[in-house]
């Protein structure tokens, strides 16, 4: 890839989002000329911590409204961009009535329309695709198929589907579909990065990301009775905000990232939040499997999430992130540290005295 021009504005589809923020964040902090694309420009609720972002730093923002679902309508924003960091694609894990229209249609049919209208747009020279460690497995289990039981870059998720998983789908299927619209056109070269579960602190008080609702849930004590002994791959929102820069600035950069700084249980990341938050009701336990299964069939979530996933370590190898892309990660104390710190003085959580 050639150099990206500084000069050159820079694309960032779903800005108002929680790692998107940070993306939009850091590029302003540059000096960088960001065109940010949102649902709504008059939702200043969404939108008005980026206008502030464009007053503080020395980079400027320029809003644009898209939608995943309206063919050409990030084509406005694309023009005359070198780089272009597609972020927007739908996040939801529990309550999905319709999982084709909710979440498979918005990501596949966004991401097919964001990089064929690249395609037109000649000023392109690269797309950063933000997919996700959930394209690489669908389950916990799936560790058992993969080689050395570690999840790398080559694996990919087979078993989720519409009905088993659909988030994890669609963001599966988004990104083979990115790959194959990417391997028939020359014109730009296609970076993508696969964050594992992003925590840290949000640039915005709003509560609909899952991450800030996961540490909520966490410190008001709604699991004070016991969490699932389910494996994460933590990674920081600040790291996963500068890999995206590195995939989308560094020529050399090429193929899928998996961006995780290190696997805990919910167990374990609750201790190391006791450390300096003891005074919450974190929990102090592993819920019990018959406790699990009963949450399970009031909460709505399949029985068979919990055989396929619960008490089944799982392991993911970073390390060509770091080579390819340079990036150090954040130790995962400090996330969650700073994560309750900012939380607990946005006043989205009650300060103990």
């Amino acid at each position: 890839m050639e150099e990206i021009d500084a000069q050159k504005p820079i694309l960032v589809t779903g800005a108002s989002g929680y790692m998107a923020s940070w993306i939009t964040r850091l590029l302003l902090e540059e000096g960088r000329y960001v065109k940010a694309t949102v649902r709504d420009k008059s939702n200043m609720e969404k939108v008005g911590h980026l206008l502030r972002m464009g007053e503080e730093c020395p980079g400027t923002v320029e809003l644009f409204e898209a939608d995943l679902l309206k063919n050409g309508s990030f084509e406005a924003a694309m023009a005359d961009c070198e780089l272009v960091i597609h972020n927007a694609s739908p996040f939801k894990m529990f309550g999905i009535k319709d999982p084709q229209k909710e979440l498979i249609e918005p990501a596949l049919e966004g991401t097919r329309d964001v990089l064929t209208s690249a395609t037109r747009i000649p000023s392109v020279k690269r797309i950063v695709l933000t997919s996700s460690y959930v394209a690489v497995y669908g389950d916990a289990i799936d560790i058992k198929a993969s080689p050395g039981e570690v999840f790398t870059e080559s694996d990919w998720n087979t078993t989720s589907t519409p009905n088993h998983q659909p988030y994890y789908y669609s963001k599966t299927v988004a990104e083979k579909e990115a790959w194959r619209i990417a391997g028939e056109q020359t014109q730009w070269d296609l970076v993508v990065v696969n964050p594992g579960f992003v925590l840290g602190p949000s640039l915005t008080n709003r509560t609909d990301s899952f991450s800030i609702d996961f540490m909520l849930s966490l410190m008001s004590g709604r699991y004070k009775r016991g969490v699932p002994d389910r494996y994460f791959g933590v990674v920081d929102v600040r790291d996963v905000a500068i890999a995206h820069l590195l995939a989308g600035t560094v020529s050399a950069a090429s193929g899928r990232h998996i961006l995780v700084a290190d696997t805990l249980t919910f167990l374990e990341i609750t201790n190391i939040l006791r450390k300096k938050y003891g005074d919450y009701p974190l929990p102090k336990r592993n819920a019990p499997r018959p406790f699990l299964y009963l949450f399970a069939l009031f909460q709505g979530i399949p029985l068979k999430n919990i055989k396929l996933n619960v008490g089944i370590p799982i392991k993911f190898d970073n390390s060509y992130s770091r080579k390819d892309l340079g990036i150090e990660y954040t130790p995962v104390e400090k996330t969650l540290h700073d994560h309750a710190a900012q939380i607990i003085e946005s006043g989205l959580l009650k300060k103990k005295s």
